[in-house]
């Protein structure tokens, strides 16, 4: 199967020839640019939260007073939490073809 306007000349996993594929239904074609859509928000979710935990970690450091230091650790846990939750997500998606 392909999606886009025409088919490689090979698979570029197997090698197959082009005349193997079949051209992607269009509700097939839809659900593989929705999914990497959502996959794109959650890399780019992911992303940031590495930015948050790198942040974190500086406000940790930095020890103003133990007030700060909590939001800061709150804020590292919270963000560690959400991007296994992301993983798994993207996990979830791949098992399913929903990876495009």
């Amino acid at each position: 199967m392909w999606d886009g306007d025409e088919a490689p000349d090979r698979c570029p996993k197997c090698g197959a020839p082009k005349e193997k594929f079949d051209k992607l239904s269009p509700e097939a074609a839809n659900k593989i640019e929705r999914s990497r859509f959502t996959n794109g928000l959650h890399i780019s979710l992911f992303s940031l939260l590495d930015t948050v935990v790198e942040i974190a970690e500086v406000g940790i450091e930095d020890e103003l007073d133990p007030a700060c230091v909590r939001v800061f650790e709150l804020a590292r846990n919270e963000a560690a939490i959400s991007r296994q939750r992301i993983k798994a997500e993207i996990e979830g998606h791949i098992a399913k073809g929903k990876w495009g």
